[in-house]
């Protein structure tokens, strides 16, 4: 195990072509352990690509729309699944599908010039290439380092920055810290100035950029528990029990509780993936997942220019997911999903409890009290999470999703971990951050998510619908001044759909079905407000700007293709911008009660304080979609009345009302 909670060891020997692959029950479960094995031998047999081949991701093809809603428990459905291979000495990527039970290959594409992901083994492996190249050590010297076992190199991915030497390779763009002793804060201890270039393919130092030294801070700034002495009183417990146990059910990948069901998915790249999911048996969504997350720095110093990371189409996110601790990480009765997932040679590695599912108390959810006959009714909410950590290098990503008995979905993004840190004169921090212990600096950044959200409400013929409240003028319809309303238009075109916020109008956009009416004649439906989305600050059309062209907008509304996925393109690794969701749009198709989905930018704006060291409090967005019109009324006002005999009177003198 790694400290990211990752095995690399094969968790089984490899599959041989005459091993059945053992189906998951449901079609739209991950790909299981056998499943990858048999993709990866049926790929190693094929003459064209053979043993050699090298190993981005294997995941599940999922089946079409059409085969789907014809699928019944009992019914067996042929499962098939997606693969991105490359060579080890040779650019491009080869994209394929395979059937698994028969292990044919039904489909084969190649993309010149495409870089994979940066794979675990590679990411792992940058640190002891440039630690032991000899400009690098000697680079160390000139600042006082001689240990280099204490030296500690991330790599990041290096963008396309056009420059001279670099075309046409895979590379990463690292950069460098110090550990006074085992386990100690590296990142209180930045190397400034000093970037290593890695060409990934060769395994091999490129070249040395080395922009001037800084002093080191050496200060111990940590975070682990044994490098403290002194801790504050602790609270008393507080426990979460459920006597009879959860209210959920979890049969293989389906998930069912109170009034929802879905399917949980999971692969490298995105992390958790949700299927299918209804409230009452009715249809909210056929597909829902983070598809892309981009961090740019707003430093322009040499090295820290390059800083434009694609934590999930760069790297992916699922293969960095935790493997959490029961009673740390989640509280409660908790059941976990393992994560299948494969190693660049073809092998099965396993995160084991990569998913956590689980209820939470979610406090009052209605309340009223008839003051004329002091009569109260109220109810408590719980709520459903589905939910992973990543950890990307110095940060942590906590994804959670929330059902709600009110019929709300919401997600919700804690970023927590270490800050990334440069060396800075200690006093004088750049104008790009802020000096967060002596001699550290903190830069400001952004982290800019998108969600991919295949909606069906009540069906897959949905239209959005822009809302704006706007004021009325003064005049004799409005003699008090007091007059606003809203103002609805559909969006009719994929041009159209892009969208931003516009606080000022209190905007936020309705998902309807025109052909599914509730109980006052109007189209059922959903409404998300952008209530948590960021300002890109990077020039549209600089190196890293061309690339995040998704941040522009704060909605895009596409004509469903099951080939659109990735809102910055499927192959990230040194991309020029093309094949995003700029291109999607440009073929400016119908969206108007058609199949369609909502791609949604939100994010956080972050200049670091001093409270963010050593290691960062969450800090949290994300985004809401709320009924609006799907139900004749409130769908929680069937939930029955409850008092938890389980809570007490706290002791008399513990709270705030007492006399002095």
């Amino acid at each position: 195990m790694n400290d990211l909670g990752l095995s690399l060891t094969p968790s089984a020997p490899a599959c041989c072509a005459d091993v059945p692959a053992r189906a998951a029950a449901h079609p739209l479960a991950p790909l299981t352990a056998a499943e990858i094995r048999a993709v990866a031998a049926a790929v190693r047999a094929a003459p064209q690509f053979g043993a050699g081949m090298l190993f981005e991701t294997i995941e599940l093809l999922e089946p079409p729309k059409s085969a789907l809603r014809a699928w019944r428990p009992g019914m067996a459905l042929p499962r098939a699944a997606r693969a991105n291979l490359f060579r080890p000495d040779e650019a491009g990527v080869w994209r394929v599908s395979v059937a698994i039970e028969t292990g044919a290959i039904l489909s084969q594409e190649f993309v010149p010039g495409a870089r994979p992901m940066i794979q675990l083994e590679q990411f792992l492996a940058i640190e002891g290439i440039v630690r032991s190249h000899p400009d690098f050590i000697a680079a160390c010297a000139r600042r006082g380092i001689t240990d280099m076992e204490l030296v500690c190199v991330d790599p990041w991915s290096a963008g396309n920055f056009d420059v001279p030497g670099e075309e046409g390779l895979h590379l990463s763009h690292t950069f460098c810290w110090l550990r006074t002793r085992a386990n100690d804060n590296l990142y209180a201890h930045p190397i400034g100035g000093l970037n290593a270039v890695v060409d990934i393919k060769a395994g091999r130092v490129l070249r040395i950029d080395d922009h001037g030294a800084l002093p080191i801070p050496m200060a111990e700034i940590n975070y682990e528990s044994q490098f403290r002495s002194d801790f504050r009183a602790p609270l008393k417990p507080l426990d979460v029990v459920q006597p009879e146990g959860p209210s959920f059910t979890l049969e293989g990948s389906v998930l069912a509780w109170d009034k929802w069901s879905l399917v949980v998915g999971f692969n490298a790249r995105e992390a958790i993936t949700l299927h299918d999911i209804r409230y009452d048996g009715r249809p909210i969504a056929h597909r829902m997942s983070l598809v892309e997350m981009v961090v740019p720095y707003g430093s322009p110093e040499p090295g820290h220019a390059r800083k434009n990371v694609f934590d999930i189409g760069e790297y992916g996110l699922g293969k960095l997911a935790n493997s959490l601790k029961l009673g740390c990480d989640c509280l409660g009765h908790i059941a976990y999903l393992d994560a299948h997932l494969n190693t660049m040679s073809g092998e099965v590695f396993t995160i084991e409890n990569a998913i956590c599912i689980h209820e939470e108390d979610a406090g009052v959810l209605w309340k009223h009290w008839d003051f004329r006959t002091d009569r109260a009714e109220i109810r408590r909410g719980r709520r459903l999470v589905v939910s992973c950590i990543c950890t990307v290098g110095n940060y942590e990503y906590a994804c959670y999703w929330y059902f709600r008995q009110d019929g709300a979905i919401e997600f919700e993004m804690k970023a927590t971990g270490v800050i990334n840190t440069a060396a800075c004169l200690p006093g004088k921090p750049s104008r790009y951050g802020t000096e967060v212990a002596p001699g550290v600096e903190g830069h400001v950044h952004q982290h800019a998510f998108c969600a991919r959200i295949d909606v069906a409400i009540d069906g897959d013929a949905n239209s959005v619908i822009e809302c704006d409240t706007v004021a009325d003028p003064p005049g004799p319809d409005n003699p008090w001044g007091n007059a606003f309303h809203v103002e609805e238009r559909v969006l009719r075109t994929e041009r159209e759909g892009a969208r931003r916020a516009e606080p000022a109008a209190q905007r936020y956009w309705k998902v309807v079905n025109p052909g599914v009416l509730n109980g006052v004649g109007r189209p059922v439906g959903f409404k998300l407000e952008p209530a948590r989305v960021i300002t890109p600050f990077v020039a549209p059309d600089s190196p890293s700007g061309k690339r995040s062209r998704f941040m522009a907008n704060h909605l895009w509304v596409s004509a469903y293709d099951p080939e659109e996925r990735y809102p910055a393109g499927e192959f990230m690794n040194h991309s020029d911008g093309r094949g995003g969701i700029d291109d999607f749009i440009a073929q400016d198709r119908p969206i108007e009660n058609t199949d369609i989905v909502l791609w949604h930018v939100f994010g956080l704006h972050h200049l670091p304080r001093t409270e963010d060291f050593p290691v960062q409090p969450c800090i949290s967005t994300g985004f809401m979609l709320m009924p609006n019109g799907f139900f004749d009324q409130n769908p929680a006002i069937d939930l029955p009345p409850e008092t938890n005999r389980a809570s007490r009177h706290a002791s008399a003198g513990c709270c705030a009302h007492g006399t002095s």
